[in-house]
C-alpha cells in the first residue's frame, strides 16, 4: 500500500444508495436545527464567502451550495459521490432557484469521491456536513468516517489560510444512569436461557448474547437528569489542522466527579461543532439540554454497571479505533477511584439499537 492509499478513507459505497434517496435527504433537510444553523453560519459570515471559490463536500441536494450562493460566493464546486449528484444538478439548474441570486453565479456539480475528483482550482472555503452521530445517523461526530473526506478535501484543495466550515468538532461524554434501558438490553438475551429449545440447550450462548447486546450503541434522546455529574469530558478536533491518522485512532480521557448516588449504567455521548467565521462564531450542539436533532444522542452501556456515591471520582478512557466497516470499535474502560472496582465494554458503533423514547417528541428517522 502506498502513502496515497493510506490517506484514503474506505469506499463509501455502503452508504451510497442510502444518500441517493430523496426521503433520507428530506429527513436531514427537515432537521430545523441542522439546516437553520448551517444557513446562519454561512450567510451571517458572508464577508468570508463573497466573491470566493467554495467547495461543498458531500453536497447531497446542494443545500449548502445554495447557502454559499446566498452569501455571495463567486463559484461553488458541489462534490457528491452518490446518485444524488444528478438530483442536485437538476435542482441547481432550475431557474426558480436563482430568483434572489446573481444570474452569473455558477455551481459546478462534480460526481465522485472528493479523494478522487479533479477540480480546476484551489478554493478559499470548504463547507460540508460531515458530522457523524456517534451512528448510521452519523452519530457521535465520527461514525461513517466522513470527516476523513472533509480533511482530505482540505489537504487537496484548500488555499493556505482558507476557511473550514465547520471549523471544530467536539465529542462530549457524561456518566449516566438508566436502569430501565439496561434491563431492556439484558432481557433481550433471555431467549438464550432456553435449555430445551426443540431439544437443544441454548444456555451455553447466553453470555455471548449478553456481550453482543451490550456492544450495541443506543441511539436516542436521553434526559439531562440521568447524568451523574455536572460536567462532560470533551475531546476536540480542529478541522484546519487535524490529520486523517488522528481521526482513525484516538482516545478520550474520562474523569468524572460524581454528584448523584446511583448506579452508573454507562455513558451518554453527543457532539458540538463550531463555525468560526469572521463575523460570528456559530455553535451547533446536539446536547441533551438543547433542542433535538436527527443526530439524537448516544449511550454506551456497561455489561457490568458500577454503583457510585456522590463525591466519588470515576476515571477511564473511551478508545476509538477505525474499522473496515466505515465506523469504529470503541472500548469504554472505567475505574472507581479509591477502590478495585472497574468495568469495561467494547462497543461497535456500526451496530446500533434505536431507542426513541422522549416524551412529547416524535422521532425522526435516522439520516
Amino acid at each position: 500500500m502506498d502513502d496515497d492509499d493510506e490517506k484514503k478513507p474506505p469506499d463509501p459505497s455502503p452508504f451510497g444508495v442510502y444518500y441517493a434517496r430523496l426521503l433520507h435527504q428530506q429527513n436531514m433537510l427537515q432537521d430545523a436545527v441542522r439546516t437553520e444553523t448551517y444557513r446562519r453560519a454561512i450567510v451571517t459570515n458572508a464577508p468570508d464567502l463573497t466573491g470566493k471559490v467554495v467547495l461543498d463536500v458531500g453536497a447531497g441536494t446542494g443545500i449548502l451550495s445554495f447557502f454559499a450562493a446566498q452569501a455571495g460566493a463567486g463559484r461553488v464546486y458541489a462534490v457528491e459521490a452518490s446518485g444524488m449528484a444528478e438530483k442536485a444538478a437538476k435542482l441547481l439548474s432550475a431557474d426558480a432557484a436563482w430568483d434572489a441570486m446573481d444570474k452569473d453565479f455558477r455551481v459546478h456539480v462534480v460526481k465522485g469521491k472528493v479523494e478522487d475528483v479533479t477540480i480546476p482550482e484551489h478554493v478559499d472555503v470548504i463547507v460540508s456536513e460531515p458530522l457523524g452521530a456517534f451512528v448510521r445517523v452519523r452519530f457521535l461526530l465520527v461514525h461513517e468516517r466522513m470527516l476523513e473526506a472533509f480533511v482530505a478535501a482540505r489537504d487537496r484543495f484548500l488555499r493556505p489560510g482558507g476557511l473550514m466550515l465547520p471549523s471544530t468538532g467536539t465529542i462530549l461524554v457524561q456518566p449516566v444512569t438508566d436502569g430501565a434501558l439496561w434491563q431492556e438490553q439484558e432481557a433481550k438475551a433471555a431467549f438464550w436461557l432456553a435449555s430445551d429449545f426443540h431439544g437443544v440447550d441454548l444456555t451455553p450462548l447466553h453470555e455471548d448474547a449478553l456481550e453482543e447486546y451490550f456492544s450495541q450503541a443506543v441511539v436516542g434522546y436521553f434526559a439531562p437528569e440521568s447524568a451523574l455529574c455536572e460536567t462532560a469530558a470533551a475531546y476536540k478536533f480542529d478541522f484546519a489542522t487535524c490529520t486523517v491518522a488522528e481521526l482513525r485512532d484516538f482516545v478520550v480521557p474520562l474523569d468524572f466527579l460524581i454528584t448523584k448516588t446511583a448506579i452508573m449504567h454507562g455513558v451518554g455521548c453527543w457532539f458540538d461543532t463550531t463555525f468560526d467565521g469572521s463575523v460570528e462564531r456559530v455553535v451547533l450542539s446536539t446536547s441533551p439540554s438543547m433542542p433535538g436533532t436527527h443526530w439524537y444522542q448516544s449511550r454506551l452501556l456497561l455489561r457490568r454497571p458500577i454503583a457510585v456515591n456522590a463525591g466519588q471520582r470515576v476515571t477511564g478512557t473511551l478508545d476509538f479505533k477505525a474499522n473496515d466497516r466505515l465506523s469504529y470499535d470503541v472500548t469504554l474502560a472505567l475505574h472507581l477511584e479509591g477502590t478495585d472496582i472497574a468495568s469495561s465494554q467494547v462497543v461497535r458503533l456500526d451496530d446500533q439499537m434505536y431507542h426513541y423514547l422522549a416524551p412529547g417528541q416524535v422521532a425522526m428517522q435516522p439520516g
